[in-house]
């Protein structure tokens, strides 16, 4: 890992220097130094002592191909139109065998694993008797649509309408019965909240709490499922099925939709079967597709202090100001927590000890603590150093703390780099009261709106309640000249030093600096009109500049 990082760094430093970019690179800081983490390991105790570090158990975008959790920010950088199943699922009432509901969904796999329905309490919705097979469904009035699109006079015949309070608390079969054990917890009835909408579907939305942030605050709160479940998800790391779902155990949960679909008309219970295309998240690291999965995870109550960023962000100045007005307000006011760990092994490690049975909890924050803590000193923070450390119990007899596996999200690493970078606060610890942590001036692309410049703020809002920077210059995405994104996987770009060498580092930088993204807009990069940027500028300007020098002057 060290090698790969320091192979790109020296490609990094190249494109720099031969662009002419105004940076110290003798004086730059790697995430990877001793001193960098230890900073790392300071601000996240820094949090940790202000009650804005914890534990938790929640459903989060995570990359099959990674094997990891991601943030929000990290979920919307890579979105694709694909196309997946469309389906209608019945579910009969246990006490009208002969009524079902009709449940929509664009996750087949998910279906296995579904202990509850819900629905709108303040919607209106129908029972109807279809034309055709003469079966009774329950669906809302206002999504006939869904089932007879346009000929729903045809299709049905409107046998009663109803509030959607009206369903709540009704009993229902489940296509499957691997998770029958939750019936006794009150799984397999209709619950209600107001987040399911009229906008697609049937009305009655299927939850898994394993696999829908929504679908675990719900059943969280009727008390369907616990935060401590560890059932909940039947799908491992890799993103296969457990021996929860036998029939489908081992194979990725997005390579099963067609078996479960099979195994709904098998049942039954398939009503309509169709294909939707629409805008989906892939892991902008491995190319795969993400799911929505329940894991243990630790959080920073970003919720908490939301109200504070709002407020920093009014102090800052943005080129263009609508970055800062919509997109970045917008991100801000909509703010969750904040996942910041992640199972990987190259990182920055979380600086958190505990016991087996979590009611020890320490977390560190520096070298020399932790030399305090546990006997042991060492010069490296990374795992292979630091992993096989324990602490003393605080507990006579009890055995010692140990270290959680996971390390920092890299997002969390580039927060906290004002602090980082100077090693605050072991090197120099009036840095703050100096303003040398406050940026005057930062810029980076838009897509940091998310990222980076989300992250500063947070860091620097929790830490000392001001903002991180002041001014801020936001440049437009580069992309490939077939408007997609630049990737080195597809290679489905110029490589850098082969265009600079052909044209010249000016031709280059005039064909950037004239273009969308110096208006935050995107740029499909060609470099044939870096070509033309030599013939139609450089050009007449050496001409010109030579005819002055050969005959005026």
């Amino acid at each position: 890992c060290r090698r790969v990082v320091m192979r790109y760094a020296g490609e990094w430093k190249q494109v720099v220097r031969r662009l002419a970019r105004w940076i110290n690179m003798d004086k730059d800081y790697k995430t990877m130094d001793t001193s960098y983490m230890e900073s790392v390991w300071w601000t996240c105790k820094e949090l940790f002592d202000k009650k804005l570090v914890y534990r938790g158990f929640k459903v989060m975008p995570y990359s099959t191909g990674c094997m990891t959790a991601l943030s929000n920010f990290e979920a919307n950088l890579n979105y694709k139109d694909v196309s997946d199943p469309a389906i209608v699922v019945r579910f009969p009432l246990t006490d009208e065998a002969d009524v079902a509901l009709l449940v929509w969904t664009t996750t087949p796999w998910t279906i296995p694993s579904n202990l509850a329905v819900c629905v709108n309490a303040d919607a209106e919705y129908v029972q109807v008797r279809d034309t055709k097979s003469s079966a009774l469904f329950v669906l809302m009035k206002d999504r006939l649509s869904q089932l007879y699109g346009k000929q729903v006079d045809e299709g049905c015949t409107i046998i009663k309408v109803f509030q959607g309070a009206e369903l709540v608390g009704r009993q229902y079969t489940p296509p499957f019965d691997y998770f029958k054990d939750y019936g006794g917890q009150g799984a397999f009835r209709v619950v209600a909240d107001s987040y399911v909408s009229s906008d697609s579907g049937t009305g009655l939305v299927h939850m898994a709490p394993g696999f829908g942030e929504d679908d675990l605050r719900v059943c969280l709160r009727e008390g369907i499922v616990s935060k401590h479940d560890r059932d909940l998800c039947a799908v491992d790391a890799e993103g296969r099925f457990t021996s929860k779902v036998p029939p489908l155990q081992g194979i990725k949960v997005k390579e099963t939709d067609k078996l479960v679909i099979t195994m709904l008309k098998d049942l039954g219970c398939l009503q309509q079967h169709g294909n939707i295309v629409h805008s989906y998240p892939f892991c902008y690291r491995s190319e795969t597709p993400l799911i929505y999965k329940a894991v243990p995870s630790w959080f920073v109550n970003v919720e908490s202090i939301k109200s504070r960023l709002l407020a920093h962000n009014t102090q800052t100045t943005w080129v263009p100001a609508f970055v800062k007005e919509k997109r970045f307000h917008n991100w801000l006011a909509n703010a969750r927590d904040w996942a910041i760990s992640r199972d990987r092994y190259w990182g920055t490690p979380l600086p958190i000890w505990h016991s087996h049975d979590w009611q020890e909890v320490v977390c560190v924050g520096s070298v020399e603590e932790l030399s305090s803590l546990s006997g042991v000193r060492v010069t490296d923070l990374h795992r292979e150093f630091i992993d096989h450390i324990t602490i003393p119990s605080s507990r006579p007899g009890m055995p010692p703390l140990s270290r959680v596996s996971e390390v920092f999200d890299c997002w969390f690493e580039s927060g906290a780099m004002p602090m980082a970078q100077r090693h605050f606060p072991f090197k120099d610890p009036k840095a703050e009261e100096d303003g040398l942590l406050q940026a005057d001036f930062i810029a980076e692309g838009l897509d940091q709106t998310r990222g980076w410049f989300y992250t500063l703020m947070v860091l620097s809002t929790a830490l000392f309640d001001r903002p991180a920077f002041r001014n801020v210059v936001v440049n437009g995405l580069v992309l490939a000249s077939d408007g997609k994104k630049m990737s080195k996987r597809l290679r489905n770009y110029p490589d850098p030093m082969l265009v600079i060498n052909s044209t010249g580092a000016d031709a280059l930088r005039f064909y950037l600096m004239s273009s969308p993204a110096v208006r935050a807009e995107p740029l499909k990069f060609n470099d044939q009109d870096v070509r033309g940027v030599v013939r139609e500028v450089l050009l007449p300007w050496y001409n010109a500049y030579r005819f002055l020098v050969q005959v005026v002057i």
